[in-house]
């Protein structure tokens, strides 16, 4: 079963520069995180965007959306910021026959400690397994983007309905 995987930037995709003390986004990681895990099932990764969530405007939502209406495979992960995969979530209901899932992560893949990688996998399980529809796959969890909010204080997505 083949998953399409699409980046938009986000924490997952962020880079440590000790230079300036921040983060950037950087390339995307997913590629490499699957091929840690020594995956063994088809895909493809594309990215879309390299962009915090913060950042994203209703255009780059659009185009998100856009892209996977377009795209005949019909199991997507979408690698997203935190912050704002709520609102992307609820821009591409509605895309018949596909089951799509967004995940994130809090820290950076880059990092040893991270939980990139944990939620990548859950998102993978909830693409081969979920009827379709949009979910949101973080913190151990599948949520439903219309009854999920980001509690930014203590790290973690909730159900809020």
């Amino acid at each position: 079963m083949k998953i399409k995987f699409y980046t938009t930037g986000g924490t997952i995709d962020k880079v440590y520069f000790d230079a300036n003390s921040e983060f950037q986004v950087g390339p995307p990681q997913v590629t490499e995180l699957l091929q840690d895990a020594h995956v063994a099932f088809e895909h493809e990764v594309e990215s879309i965007l390299r962009k915090d969530s913060l950042d994203l405007t209703d255009a780059d939502r659009r185009l998100i959306r856009d892209r996977i209406a377009a795209d005949p495979a019909p199991r997507i992960v979408v690698t997203h910021g935190t912050d704002t995969m709520v609102q992307t979530a609820l821009v591409l209901r509605g895309i018949p026959g596909k089951t799509i899932v967004l995940t994130g992560s809090m820290q950076p893949a880059r990092l040893r400690i991270t939980d990139a990688a944990f939620n990548l996998g859950t998102a993978v399980i909830a693409a081969q397994t979920l009827p379709p529809g949009v979910y949101l796959a973080i913190n151990g969890q599948i949520f439903d983007p219309e009854k999920t909010r980001k509690n930014v204080q203590c790290q973690r997505f909730e159900s809020c309905g």
